[in-house]
């Protein structure tokens, strides 16, 4: 009933109410807020290219009075297609001054995909680099018309690097030098209303293409305000004094919002790093590092660097995993080298991500999700009614409230129509809550696959697969892997006659269809694969039989069980 605790209120620290909610705001003042109490102090350092708040500002102003010269303001859409590089807060910040909504790209993404995000989303201005061959690609999509207009940053401003690539040209494209040239002498002063959309977020679609999740200014910001009240409350990353490390990709919505915008709001500086190596991270954390956010795929890496245990990480003060299920037998081994708990939670695109977080000091409930951040609730609903609400141990659907909760789906009115149940957002996930209020998620109800952080969906492995000329069938799912989590296995029926394929002349077929966290890493052939009694490709059945091959199959020395 009205104004009853929640079943998690025993689980909050003293002075934090979870039914707090969180104070919206613009998203881009984060950083006109930031320079006015700390503009002294170090922002962001990316490749030993130091940038303190006061001139983050600056930057952030010129590229919006950029944006607001080249006709760019509200309603309009800016993409993004940028590995993690300081331009990215430049341009995501400047974007939003400017009134206009960011559509994050992926580098990770095929042509097609890419494609499909400018068409859908509106978009006609990318922001790109030239950090490996990125450029050249958004070089590419320019010179057919997917976009009217492409903005090239130099990589080398940054200093030197072996991943700076070459730089495009053609009809469509500017310089970033150039294009900031052109700005206003001051940037527009507007505040966007509240509800105006921040940020089209790309994730799974039912269609096999990814559909654009609309995240406003509230969203994003009550996102933020969440995740700050539950850390201000645990005394976790202290304002203006933590050294936060960098290597999960600003172009997904866990960098975006849980280290970029926590740590420009808070005065922390931003170590910067475009390609993550456990080498890197373990000097960074010995030269100073004191927070670190990662995904599993990371924190096994490091942890398998030969002489880890010994390392000195003793200027850590906060570890997290996001993206995907840490294996609890390591989060232990970490626990023991770096003597923090390597805390975690849950979250989704849609909720910009904030959800939920393990308290500190709950060790006996590694394995769980935690508890909902203040200002969001969770409650889990009947499969076949999601109208019902189930009692703490009954398993359902896990379905979410909250301001910072997506309003829907770009061009998807009905898919934004079956993703609520009153009011509240059904998220894919099966699970049930226990009687302190911690969630447990059991399984997912749709086919994606989380590997390395990353969402991988079979569908779009499987129409890329069925473009070869000798498979007549394909299925995807998601298998056990030691590092990524989960990996994609195609199981192909070749067409009558055809030769035998081997997971490397597979993998190189679809070098220009998928992009490198989507490639299959096993391929099994088949006489026939499985169907429904209706005649319909049954991936239920290679599932089963998959998890019987591997509960029979003995652990791999060394491997987590």
């Amino acid at each position: 009933m009205a104004g009853a605790p929640l079943p998690w209120q025993d689980a909050y620290p003293p002075g934090l109410d979870p039914a707090t909610v969180p104070e919206p705001f613009p998203v881009h003042r984060i950083v006109d807020e930031a320079a006015a109490a700390w503009g002294d102090r170090d922002a962001l350092v990316f490749r030993g290219h130091r940038l303190r708040f006061a001139a983050l500002k600056q930057a952030v102003d010129r590229w919006a009075a950029a944006f607001a010269a080249a006709g760019i303001g509200a309603g309009d859409r800016v993409a993004l297609l940028l590995p993690n590089t300081a331009v990215h807060l430049f341009a995501f910040f400047g974007a939003l001054r400017a009134g206009a909504t960011v559509v994050h790209l992926s580098p990770l993404d095929a042509a097609p995909v890419l494609r499909h995000k400018l068409a859908d989303s509106g978009a006609r201005l990318i922001v790109t680099t030239n950090i490996a061959d990125t450029a050249l690609r958004a070089a590419a999509l320019a010179a057919e018309g997917a976009v009217a207009r492409l903005v090239v940053a130099d990589d080398a401003a940054f200093g030197p690097s072996p991943l700076t690539g070459p730089l495009p040209d053609g009809e469509r494209i500017v310089a970033a030098d150039a294009f900031l040239a052109a700005g206003r002498a001051a940037p527009p002063a507007a505040e966007p209303d509240l509800d105006a959309l921040a940020l089209v977020q790309y994730t799974g679609g039912t269609t096999g293409l990814p559909k654009g999740a609309m995240l406003t200014h509230r969203n994003l910001s009550s996102a933020v305000a969440s995740y700050d009240l539950w850390f201000a409350a645990h005394g976790l990353m202290r304002p203006a004094s933590e050294r936060t490390l960098l290597f999960l990709p600003l172009f997904h919505i866990y960098a975006l919002t849980a280290v970029m915008l926590r740590s420009v709001r808070n005065g922390q500086c931003l170590l910067i790093h475009t390609r993550f190596d456990p080498e890197t991270a373990l000097a960074a954390i010995e030269a100073g590092a004191t927070s670190f956010a990662g995904v599993p795929t990371m924190w096994i890496a490091i942890a398998a660097t030969p002489g880890f245990e010994t390392r000195d990480l003793s200027a850590l003060r906060y570890c997290a995993s996001g993206g995907a299920p840490l294996p609890v037998e390591l989060a232990r081994r970490l626990k023991r080298a770096t003597g923090h708990d390597i805390l975690g939670g849950w979250g989704m695109t849609e909720t910009g991500p904030a959800g939920t977080n393990i308290p500190p000091g709950r060790a006996d409930k590694i394995g769980t999700i935690g508890v909902p951040l203040p200002g969001i609730r969770l409650d889990v609903v009947a499969l076949d009614d999601p109208a019902r609400t189930l009692s703490p141990g009954e398993t359902g659907e896990l379905r979410v409230f909250g301001r910072n909760v997506t309003a829907g789906y770009l061009n998807r009115p009905e898919e934004t129509a079956a993703a609520f149940s009153d009011g509240g957002l059904l998220t894919g996930d099966i699970g049930f809550m226990d009687d302190e209020g911690f969630f447990t998620i059991v399984d997912r109800k749709k086919d994606m696959i989380l590997s390395g952080g990353f969402n991988v969906y079979p569908q779009m492995i499987e129409q890329a697969v069925y473009a070869h000329p000798h498979v007549e069938e394909v299925l995807v799912i998601g298998v056990p892997d030691a590092y990524r989590g989960e990996a994609a296995k195609a199981f192909v029926k070749l067409r009558d006659g055809a030769p035998a394929l081997t997971l490397e002349a597979l993998r190189a077929f679809l070098a220009d269809r998928l992009g490198p966290h989507e490639m299959p890493a096993a391929l099994e052939l088949r006489e026939a694969l499985p169907r429904t009694a209706v005649g319909k490709l049954s991936k239920l059945d290679l599932k089963q039989q998959e998890a019987a091959r591997q509960s029979a199959a003995p652990a791999a020395p060394g491997s987590i069980a």
